[in-house]
């Protein structure tokens, strides 16, 4: 795959990225080695080697999902540093539009 000037572009315009002369040959190189990389995986033989979705054979092992309590609200509450005793009192973060 050859890497040029106009595939940099329109990498940079889908990634929605700019970058300048010099950082676009950085990134040419960077392309160039990476495909360089990847096509010398080609070069193995993988003939009789069945496709593989994991490196071994061994399963999670996973706890059963089990109901349990929850704490109540009062417990929930006692420790918050704010409350209206039905619902935890935060600062506002979210900026009207105004």
């Amino acid at each position: 795959m050859e890497v040029n000037d106009a595939l940099i572009e329109n990498l940079a315009n889908l990634a929605r990225l700019q970058f300048n002369e010099k950082e676009k040959e950085e990134v040419k190189r960077d392309l160039e080695r990476m495909i360089s990389f990847v096509e010398k995986l080609n070069e193995l033989d993988i003939e009789g080697i069945d496709p593989q979705l994991h490196m071994t054979d061994e399963i999670n092992v996973l706890r059963e999902d089990e109901l349990q309590g929850s704490v109540s609200r009062e417990e929930a509450l006692k420790n918050a540093p704010s409350s209206d005793g039905l619902y935890f009192k935060v600062p506002k973060v979210i900026k009207s539009p105004n």
